[in-house]
């Protein structure tokens, strides 16, 4: 039985209680309108859903990151357990970047993490995705992509890079 506070899980919400109280830095929430004037001068954006969502369609950026946060499962979603060393191949904590989501909650807690282990310049796009299809923001969708390759930064799984044998082994 799960049990809910006003119509979230209980879960959730002590998990949001201790990212919080153990936070040393409070995350800067910003509006798409905001989000958008940053990318636009030169700020990256993490769109941290899962990679079926962002293939649906993403935020039109010059520089876009996709590292999900959480994975889907049978079982529901689970946070990426590389999460942060995903990041990290990714960017630099000096990298100033806005980190957005469907809505804003998965974005929250992945600015939260990402600024207990010393990332510096982040913003949550409040509202997340659906907020910036609102306003008609422009986005990518899976028809534009053959028009327009974005920078997309896809990190390499390490059973898909060739390990190279030492030469006395040859």
């Amino acid at each position: 039985m799960r049990v809910y506070w006003f119509g979230v899980p209980c879960g959730f919400v002590a998990l949001l209680l201790v990212l919080f109280c153990s936070s040393g830095a409070e995350v800067v929430t910003i509006d798409v309108q905001e989000a958008k004037d940053l990318i636009k001068s030169g700020y990256g954006y993490m769109d941290v859903r899962t990679v079926e969502e962002f293939k649906r369609g993403y935020v039109d950026a010059e520089k876009i990151y996709n590292i999900p946060y959480m994975f889907n499962t049978p079982e529901g979603r689970v946070k990426n357990p590389d999460f942060l060393k995903e990041v990290a191949s990714a960017c630099s904590k000096e990298d100033h970047i806005v980190v957005g989501c469907q809505s804003g909650v998965r974005s929250l807690y992945a600015v939260a993490d990402l600024q207990n282990v010393g990332y510096k310049h982040l913003s949550n796009m409040g509202g997340g995705y659906l907020a910036w299809t609102e306003k008609h923001f422009p986005v990518v969708k899976p028809e534009d992509v053959d028009q327009k390759k974005p920078e997309v930064v896809e990190l390499k799984k390490p059973e898909d890079v060739e390990q190279k044998k030492p030469e006395a082994e040859l």
